[in-house]
């Protein structure tokens, strides 16, 4: 596989960026799979530092046909749940008419706009769409980019979790700035990266997540590309939604404060605290009389992997998604359970590292099985 190099900064476009950090031979795909595990890629995920704004980024992208091979994002469990009813509340609140929607997948903003409106229309431009063409929902089965073509009428793009996926931010904003028109609406969510960063999320920064995307350099693209910003939501610890109108001219003042200190510190801090977390949960489980599952068949399980967590010990993998049960991990000989396997066994212990998950699993977990030990 050749993978693409990212020699230059996505926000100063120089080449003066400094190496951080390399995971050696990384799953390049975050889902679980059918295929033989012999077809399974890996690659080293290499971040680096602009040192003139702070912007972490990867250096070798995974080509997208790979990297993107399966949907694996259902938006199971109940924050997500509340997570797509909120955003789509909020899309509603601005009143579009014809919507044009980046990604999709399994169309949940979509289903939820449409059966709360009666005047508003919704095209997807999905590559891997897990939702039914229908009568107000229009699917294209395409990557939105700088050749994407559509004849029908959009005042309103819409995209969720999306942005921080982008190979190119200024690209992918100057293809949406092209093809709207004056005074149209750009209403998007992505995830606070910086919080989730911060708190030692595992699912910030990935061979998806490409650079580390925060509010501040949101804010610094949009206005760069010719948008003006009329709204800013922290959603709880999850996202930030923003609404930003496309504008006349681009602003060509805009500027940015280096953040170099600052993200270079949080990421290092990542690093050093899942190097000892894992050796820590390798001295737990190994101690542990009974057996111990994982939780997550996601990016999750995978950094823990390859951070050193001790396969020997692990039974299994749990999750949630229907998508994933009965399917293998890729990047590992892992077949994932339904949780309710651990309903009847006296002993048994789960490793729960999940993010903003966490909470409503643990309780979950609890629920089926009162007596399981939650090793964190």
């Amino acid at each position: 596989m050749n993978t693409i190099t990212r020699k230059k900064s996505i926000i100063t476009n120089k080449s003066n960026l400094e190496h951080l950090y390399t995971f050696k031979n990384f799953p390049v795909f975050f889902g679980c799979t059918n295929n033989d595990i012999h077809n399974d890629v890996k690659a080293d995920m290499s971040w680096s530092i602009c040192p003139e704004s702070g912007v972490i980024q990867l250096d070798k992208l995974i080509p997208l046909d790979i990297l993107y091979q399966e949907q694996h994002v259902d938006g199971t469990g109940p924050t997500w749940e509340k997570y797509y009813n909120d955003f789509a509340q909020y899309i509603i609140k601005k009143k579009p008419k014809n919507i044009l929607e980046i990604g999709g997948g399994a169309g949940k903003l979509a289903d939820i706009v449409i059966e709360s409106t009666v005047d508003t229309d919704w095209t997807m431009a999905e590559p891997n769409p897990l939702h039914d063409e229908t009568d107000r929902i229009k699917l294209i089965p395409k990557f939105f980019n700088d050749k994407f073509k559509y004849i029908g009428s959009v005042d309103t793009i819409v995209f969720s979790q999306v942005m921080e996926h982008a190979y190119d931010p200024n690209e992918f904003l100057l293809s949406i700035a092209k093809f709207l028109k004056t005074g149209n609406k750009l209403v998007f969510a992505y995830p606070n990266l910086k919080l989730w960063l911060e708190k030692k999320y595992t699912n910030a920064i990935n061979f998806e997540h490409t650079f580390f995307l925060t509010d501040y350099f949101v804010d610094y693209l949009l206005q760069k590309h010719g948008f003006k910003i009329t709204d800013k939501t922290f959603y709880n610890e999850h996202s930030i939604f923003y609404v930003a109108e496309k504008i006349n001219k681009p602003r060509v003042d805009v500027k940015f404060e280096n953040k170099y200190v600052e993200y270079k510190k949080i990421f290092n801090e990542f690093i050093q605290y899942h190097q000892q977390l894992v050796k820590d949960l390798n001295t737990k489980i190994e101690k542990f009389d009974g057996k111990v599952y994982l939780f997550g068949a996601h990016i999750f399980s995978q950094y823990l992997f390859e951070f050193g967590l001790n396969k020997s010990k692990v039974s299994g993998l749990l999750d949630n998604s229907p998508l994933k049960i009965g399917k293998r991990l890729y990047g590992t000989n892992y077949i994932v359970d339904n949780p309710t396997i651990i309903k009847e066994d006296n002993k048994v212990g789960i490793i729960l590292k999940v993010g903003i998950y966490r909470d409503e699993i643990f309780k979950q977990l609890k629920q089926l099985n009162p007596n399981i030990v939650i090793f964190e």
